[in-house]
């Protein structure tokens, strides 16, 4: 690990500037105020700033405004029936229930909702047990939304002066994010490489990507500045995006078949070289995006290059001495690895100037896509709601989930002598999330990071007395906390834990043991309810809607695969029609993983065929991965080799995908008029044929097309051998040859393509047959 890079990558993050900013959000009111003696109300103002920054989430800038504006009223409005109802625990108590239904059914509108209605239940818990009468209700509801404006404001300030650091951030988190992919690429060549992990990481960085990249795409294309205005920075940005894209599908083709590689060169040290080669790129990709970040050029080395020349020589050179009729496929295949090297390190150098943002690279630029077409578009139709509003929802079950347990805490807590009771409703609003893994998750996270950041401050206050150090100290805490709460909760909780017990040992100098010992009483309290309520309040389980992942992912295949196969029956679709299937491909493939993970971390009893699953994501990842392949092959070769007579094999893949979709909707099968209904639906380029196909016979003909040239090679070959005449040297120039590297790549992506849809259709049965959908469930109103 290149520690420098991280360390870079680090203080020129996006996360490291919003803990910064939030933490000098909230500390600020509170300093100033406490300077001018009115410490009490600094506070209350910091905690308005708190909840309005915990939602600055990262965006374009009007969905950033609209939300913290959203959050400013709404904190108001909480934190006024908070305090006119902490007089009785009764009405108390019944504004928790309803607050809690209500803002976390707000998660039906998205990411930026549900963190508002997080931070509504946030200032409603931090109000819960203070008494407040009268005027001094709204004189504390007023400071929360002083507090709250006073974020906003900062916020939108610091972003007016520099408004692209944002998007350079993300998008060379992006890249970084990029050749982490890439590296997990890397390790198929390595000797010891474990198949089944390794696609298993591939899934998993494959939703990372995703989620990044996704990011990226909404700062873009959704911000009028960047989009719509001439301005070169912006145009640059949209150029390195959209290469990036360009690149990742690049590497997601070097889909190859590992084990013939490894069988034919392991021992010549071709497929070692090879491996360091894609790690040297990997790394290159992480200098582009660390540069990016920090807004400084990257240097490129000339390394890369040097070493692509020295393998292609030592192949050479092991080819003629190696070479056989038997074994000719794997030099073919690494040959085209190396060009794919080649590629990929071309398209960085490409990169590279792209970050000195040279006013000559952006005159020229005009996109041949529609930007809006890939941005998705939060429904915010009220509609939702009353469509949510049943036992069904999983959204609704959700809400009820948190409800119940958190007046559970709330009843609970007034019981208890001790602690201090809003530590419990924190930790149950906190830990309970839609999903049984995440809620899972962050509970053993929420535990251990408050007992390993409790022993932290202890220790911190035990042998450190100065208040200016311990000042200090609770800064960096703090921004800690903010660094890691949206990246790694563990690490974020044990920033926390010192972080609050520093700041209670400021505001009340007491004994620190027994505010360390409440908080930890109070998190396991609320842990175990959280836990209690996870498992037995109407629990939702990942086996009951994965059933739409693996249909809309299989579609989406299908889009892609059609838009490149139609390059070769003579029907090339759009530069806009492709890259558009090509983004809801990767984005259906990365939603099916990420529920695939999910899936994982819940009972086994409820991983329902979890090999037959597995086998699944892992197909539909490859069917992917080899369709980028072929894709990859359409500009060079598909007008010179496009053939109709193709025609059936594409409509055949197309036709077993589909059968697949009809068998996960529970359709008895595709027979008769149904199968030509599939037929139609599959196609709005290719016309397909009625007559019954079967997968070997529509290979034929491109498998004869490509055994005739393997013949024809391997004679030649033969004929060499028998002569002795000048090894290789004389039939390297041969059309035979010349036209076998070119074709065989094409034919087999489409060999690998339908044995991977075959396999799709074989593993749809049994997972149908396994899997609940969400109709087939009966529910009990409550457990």
């Amino acid at each position: 690990m290149d520690y420098i890079r991280q360390y870079k990558s680090f203080i020129n993050s996006h996360y490291l500037n919003g803990a910064i900013r939030i933490t000098a959000g909230i500390l600020l009111p509170s300093i100033l105020l406490g300077w001018l003696h009115n410490l009490s109300a600094g506070v209350v103002l910091s905690i308005g700033a708190m909840c309005v920054g915990n939602t600055d989430n990262p965006g374009p800038i009007h969905h950033r405004r609209n939300g913290m504006i959203a959050c400013v009223l709404i904190i108001f409005l909480v934190t006024l029936l908070t305090g006119w109802a902490s007089g009785s625990e009764v009405m108390t108590g019944i504004l928790v229930f309803l607050f809690c239904f209500i803002f976390s059914f707000l998660s039906i509108y998205g990411a930026r909702a549900s963190s508002i209605g997080i931070n509504a239940l946030l200032v409603m818990v931090l109000n819960i047990d203070r008494q407040r009468h009268g005027l001094d209700v709204v004189i504390n509801a007023a400071y929360v939304l002083a507090g709250g404006v006073w974020y906003m404001v900062l916020s939108l300030l610091l972003y007016s002066f520099r408004p692209y650091r944002l998007v350079r951030q993300v998008l060379g988190e992006a890249i970084q994010s990029t050749a982490g992919y890439l590296r997990i690429k890397a390790s198929f060549y390595s000797p010891d490489i474990d198949y089944e992990k390794g696609y298993r990481q591939l899934v998993e960085s494959q939703v990372s990507n995703h989620e990044k990249q996704d990011l990226v795409r909404e700062l873009l294309f959704k911000s009028r500045n960047i989009v719509q205005e001439s301005t070169h920075t912006g145009r640059v940005l949209v150029m390195i995006f959209l290469d990036v894209i360009d690149l990742f599908e690049r590497i997601m083709t070097s889909q190859q078949d590992y084990q013939l590689l490894h069988r034919i060169f392991d021992g010549s040290g071709l497929m070692e070289e090879t491996h360091q080669l894609i790690l040297g790129l990997a790394d290159e990709l992480d200098d582009i995006g660390v540069a990016l970040m920090s807004g400084r050029p990257s240097e490129e080395s000339g390394d890369v290059a040097v070493r692509i020349r020295q393998v292609r020589e030592k192949l050479n050179s092991y080819r003629d001495t190696h070479r056989t009729a038997e074994n000719v496929e794997g030099f073919i295949g690494l040959k085209n690895i190396l060009d794919s090297i080649q590629d990929i390190s071309d398209r960085l150098h490409t990169l590279h100037g792209y970050t000195t943002f040279d006013r000559q690279l952006s005159r020229n630029f005009r996109s041949e896509v529609d930007f809006e077409a890939f941005i998705s578009h939060q429904d915010t139709d009220p509609k939702l709601l009353l469509e949510n509003l049943t036992i069904r929802s999983n959204m609704f079950r959700h809400s009820l989930r948190v409800s119940i347990a958190t007046i559970t805490g709330y009843i609970i807590s007034g019981f208890l002598p001790f602690g201090h009771g809003y530590w419990i409703l924190l930790t149950i609003i906190v830990i309970l999330k839609p999903v049984y893994s995440l809620t899972k998750k962050r509970n053993f996270e929420r535990l251990a990071g408050t007992l390993g950041g409790g022993l932290v401050g202890l220790v911190i206050l035990y042998f450190i007395k100065d208040q200016r150090v311990l000042f200090v100290l609770m800064i960096l805490f703090m921004i800690g906390t903010y660094v890691f709460l949206r990246t790694n909760y563990l690490a974020a909780v044990t920033f926390t834990t010192p972080y609050v017990l520093l700041l209670f040992h400021l505001l009340y100098p007491s004994d620190f043991r027994s505010i360390l010992s409440d908080r930890v009483i109070d998190t396991v309290i609320g842990s175990v309810i959280s836990f209690l309520a996870n498992v037995l309040i109407i629990p939702s389980w990942e086996h009951e809607r994965i059933t739409d992942y693996m249909t809309a992912a299989i579609e989406a295949n299908i889009g892609y695969f059609r838009d490149v196969a139609g390059a070769f029956v003579g029907m090339p679709s759009t530069i806009h029609q492709y890259k558009l299937s090509r983004k809801k491909a990767f984005v259906a493939l990365a939603n099916l993983s990420d529920a695939f993970g999910r899936m994982l971390s819940e009972p086994r009893r409820q991983q329902k065929r979890i090999t037959e699953m597995h086998q699944f994501v892992v197909s539909n990842h490859m069917l992917t991965s080899h369709t980028a392949t072929l894709a990859y092959y359409v500009d060079p070769y598909a007008a010179k080799y496009a053939d109709p007579a193709y025609e059936p094999l594409v409509n055949d893949i197309i036709l077993k995908l589909r059968r697949a979709v009809a068998v996960l909707r529970d359709s008895r099968g595709i027979e008769g008029n149904d199968r030509e209904e599939a037929r139609d639906e599959a196609s709005t380029k290719v016309s397909l044929p009625a007559a019954p196909m079967v997968a070997k016979e529509e290979l034929r003909v491109l498998n004869d097309k490509l055994n005739r040239l393997l013949e024809q090679r391997k004679t030649e070959l033969e004929d060499v051998g028998r002569s002795g005449a000048g090894e290789a040297g004389a039939i390297v120039v041969t059309e035979a040859r010349r036209q076998l590297s070119e074709f065989k790549p094409i034919a087999d992506q489409f060999n690998f393509i339908v044995k991977v849809a075959t396999d799709i259709e074989k593993l749809s049965a049994p997972l149908h047959a396994a899997l609940v959908t969400p109709q087939e469930v009966g529910y009990n109103p409550l457990f």
